[in-house]
């Protein structure tokens, strides 16, 4: 089931068209990458569904009802930009943000204990959010979205700022949220973090929709039947055997080994024929598929559609 549908939105602010003709599904308990280039379009998206505006047409449902004020408080947003008070209190102001949320003081307030403790924050519960560390402050606004455990969570570039340490402890809080039954629209530029931890991915680019699916069915669909293999022995028997149907990319040698990248040029030929053809010639060492990364696929297929003519081409529901 989906928790989320999109239908055919569109989006105009005066001469410019920030969304056009966008449909998507998040499914339920997945974390969902909503990917694209600065301006594509994902923040007037992300503003619909948080209904801080509106479509001018279209619409979007929430477990197959349409998005009204009553779903908010099944909602949390973690903006790119933070946006908590610097004069207040640390401690005073998540108990104010879980208010706002619906929760209660005490229940609020225990869980908030439990949340600083987990990270390391529990001294700075009565510090001025001005005294906060960039890395810090982003804990705490983290801390306020997720305290309510929303079904729905909208993360924006949650790891920016954090250093490795507090990226990994981000991670697997989300990850953590996600086994509990949250989803997680996760917004972000870091394509190895969406390798890493995303279910399904939408690519937006220039107000339309360019690529949606599951991570490793597109990774799937992107490869280019590429190896990359090193070997000991004689590098002319190896590229005589390329006549197998594969055409050598790159090569060099390193302390008595070869390191090469191939491309199959002959569809009906596998690198089983290219390994039977150097096996007698050459010892190998090791040999994979050089498999597309989603920041190789987001690069081709951004930028195949960055010379297309404007049309009125649509997404499908």
């Amino acid at each position: 089931m989906d928790i989320l549908h999109v239908k055919r939105v569109y989006k105009n602010y005066a001469s410019h068209t920030a969304l056009h003709n966008v449909s998507l599904r998040v499914p339920q308990k997945s974390i969902y990458g909503l990917l694209g280039p600065n301006g594509a379009g994902k923040t007037s998206l992300i503003r619909i569904i948080n209904q801080i505006t509106a479509p001018d047409k279209g619409e979007v449902l929430f477990e197959k009802e349409p998005l009204s004020p009553k779903h908010i408080e099944f909602i949390g947003y973690l903006p790119e930009e933070r946006g908590l008070y610097k004069k207040m209190e640390v401690g005073e102001q998540a108990l104010y943000l879980a208010q706002l949320k619906g929760m209660n003081k005490n229940e609020a307030k225990q869980k908030l204990k439990e949340w600083f403790k987990k990270f390391e924050i529990e001294n700075w519960w009565d510090k001025k959010v001005e005294e906060l560390s960039k890395g810090m402050a982003q804990k705490v606004q983290f801390i306020t979205t997720v305290l309510h455990e929303p079904k729905l969570l909208i993360l924006d570039e949650p790891f920016s700022g954090f250093d490795p340490i507090n990226t990994n402890l981000i991670k697997a809080e989300i990850l953590a949220l996600k086994e509990k039954g949250s989803t997680i629209i996760f917004s972000t530029h870091n394509m190895a973090s969406v390798e890493e931890i995303c279910d399904h991915i939408a690519l937006i680019n220039k107000s339309k929709k360019i690529l949606e699916g599951k991570v490793k069915d597109i990774r799937e669909s992107y490869r280019s039947n590429s190896y990359e293999i090193v070997f000991e022995g004689n590098m002319i028997a190896f590229t005589n055997a390329l006549w197998t149907g594969f055409e050598l990319l790159d090569t060099k040698s390193e302390k008595g080994r070869n390191y090469v990248r191939v491309k199959g040029t002959d569809d009906s030929k596998n690198v089983n024929s290219l390994i039977s053809a150097i096996i007698n010639d050459v010892r190998i060492i090791s040999i994979h598929e050089i498999t597309p990364s989603m920041n190789d696929i987001f690069i081709q297929k951004v930028g195949e559609t960055q010379a297309e003519p404007e049309n009125e081409g649509g997404s499908d529901e």
